[in-house]
């Protein structure tokens, strides 16, 4: 799985000390030298801060976008979503699919400075696959046999059967033995200090309020062109876009309303829309009573006006999610259809569960207990505050009654999610190529720190994920994930939303974007800022 990218007030306390050129109307590329060239820096920001610097733990968004750029694995996506060579330049995959050897670049180097080899990959393996590690990952690992390294430019790994999104695994960022051997990789200082081989280096950290990178000049793809790349902690979409507006953001992924509106504003930014890989859900915690029977969750799902949020939230820039694939993956099953908006249907289901408004209050109650919850959701993210609000009345019109909170992002991850203290969440996830999604939904995904934090258990879903792992042919995975796809909407273990489309401005200056199936940003080592549009940006160190 990957994690997801979320990304003002014109008051200078909010310009942490930047100091900006005068703002242009336009930028017109035919004006200036179109050679690539370094310098400048790159301002994006976040509603949360990082939680931890290694690629090995990190579970949220924010900290996956830090890692991006810090760490390597060996292998990556290319613009047209093919796996292509990063630490490995070269692979072979054995006749019975059951092993891979990958042959590693010469010449990577650390940050510190010191050579990548090997043993590094073997070291991370070793780290994924160990029991005190809190990862969740480690489930793609564990299928491994073996791996060795037989030489320092030679990694193999060998699985005791064959395991179809193996090769993907290995997107996973690769970490340096020589920093992490040495102390608990769980607490080790350089989570908070990462060294890798990327194409930026770690400069600073300042807790909830940004962190700073700087391009690594011995990068082996070459150095990337921006001198500095500035994560900022903005909790609030509001109060980014009003710091867009002046200018002190490079790029931002805008709430609809933003994005639909303010066209006199945008003529210095261009804007990017395409179809994301992701889905927005409602998870029930299936370990609260009040979620176990199916029937429940299905009235919930045919409660929610999934029309209202895509027209009044997302301004049509959205579509009905039906499963755990969205309409651009092909493991997409079209036979699965929207649970309708039918409150008829809604109350009869929960009729049928037990549920009735006995006292004529309009709550409905089963052995004396009113059917009430509460809906956690994470600060500064406006499209799932509004989308809470509309579910909390869709949810009242059939007697139930749900409250909203609204907390700080690494509270929320760490303290509820983590914990299992909820009874329902609104979330979103950024989805993997592959459509392997073992980690979501295996019974034995549901511990601490791993994915299947609601507690879904469906032993035929667990047969058809391990299945689906062992199957190369696409045609018979298409199979099992249409499967798949029609047993997890049935069971509702989430109520699926919406499936958005990713909405982007980035700052009309910076040339060299180039918009692809992989979205954008596959090539941002290559974008830059001509030298005459460049701004100096002294943020204080």
């Amino acid at each position: 799985m990957t994690n997801g990218w979320i990304p003002a007030f014109a008051g200078m306390t909010l310009m942490l000390g930047c100091q900006l050129s005068p703002r242009r109307n336009h930028y017109d590329p035919r004006t200036v030298d179109p050679t690539p060239v370094d310098g400048d820096t790159f301002i994006e920001a976040s509603i949360g801060d990082a939680s931890v610097l290694n690629p090995l733990l990190a579970s949220d968004s924010a900290s996956g976008d830090i890692n991006a750029l810090v760490y390597n694995g060996l292998l990556k996506y290319d613009k047209n979503i093919k796996l292509t060579g990063d630490l490995a330049e070269s692979w072979t995959v054995s006749p019975d699919n059951k092993t891979i050897t990958f042959k590693l670049r010469k010449g990577v180097l650390w940050h510190d400075g010191i050579p990548f080899t090997a043993t590094d990959a073997l070291f991370t393996y070793q780290m994924l696959v160990a029991s005190t590690t809190k990862t969740p990952f480690g489930s793609d690992f564990l299928l491994a046999k073996k791996a060795e390294a037989p030489d320092p430019q030679t990694f193999r790994v060998r699985y005791g059967e064959p395991f179809a999104p193996a090769l993907e695994s290995w997107t996973m960022g690769i970490i340096p033995k020589h920093i992490f051997e040495r102390g608990d990789l769980n607490t080790h200082p350089a989570n908070r200090q990462p060294i890798g081989t990327g194409p930026y280096m770690f400069k600073e950290w300042q807790t909830d309020e940004k962190i700073v990178l700087v391009a690594n000049p011995k990068y082996f793809e070459g150095r990337p062109h921006f001198d500095r790349f500035v994560y900022r902690i903005i909790p609030d979409m509001s109060v980014q876009f009003l710091e867009l507006r002046q200018g002190a953001l490079s790029m931002m992924s805008p709430t609809p309303d933003q994005f639909n509106g303010y066209e006199a504003f945008f003529t210095t930014y261009n804007k990017f829309h395409y179809p994301a890989f992701q889905f927005n859900y409602v998870g029930f915690n299936l370990k609260n009573e009040l979620f176990k029977d199916r029937r429940v969750r299905q009235a919930l799902a045919c409660a929610v006006n999934k029309k209202d949020i895509i027209e009044g939230i997302y301004l049509g820039w959205a579509v009905p999610a039906t499963g755990p694939y969205p309409p651009a993956s092909w493991a997409y099953n079209p036979d699965v259809k929207d649970s309708s908006y039918d409150l008829n249907r809604a109350r009869t289901l929960l009729k049928e569960a037990g549920w009735l408004d006995r006292d004529g209050d309009g709550l409905i109650d089963k052995e004396g207990k009113p059917f009430q919850f509460t809906l956690i959701t994470n600060q500064g993210n406006k499209v799932r505050e509004s989308m809470a609000q509309i579910l909390q009345n869709n949810f009242g019109r059939i007697g139930i009654k749900m409250d909203i909170r609204v907390i700080e992002w690494s509270v929320f991850i760490h303290k509820f999610i983590d914990e299992r203290a909820f009874d329902a969440c609104l979330l979103g996830w950024n989805l993997g190529r592959d459509p392997d999604q073992y980690s979501l939904w295996h019974s034995g995904q549901t511990g601490k720190n791993q994915y299947n934090f609601v507690s879904y258990k469906n032993p035929e879903v667990d047969r058809l994920l391990e299945a689906g792992r062992r199957t190369f042919d696409v045609e018979k995975r298409k199979a099992i994930y249409h499967k798949m796809h029609a047993l997890i909407a049935q069971d509702v273990p989430y109520i699926f939303l919406v499936n958005p489309e990713s909405l982007v401005v980035v700052h009309k200056k910076i040339l060299g974007v180039e918009p692809a199936p992989a979205g954008l940003g596959w090539n941002f080592i290559h974008w830059f800022v001509p030298k005459a549009w460049q701004t100096k940006a002294d943020y204080a160190e």
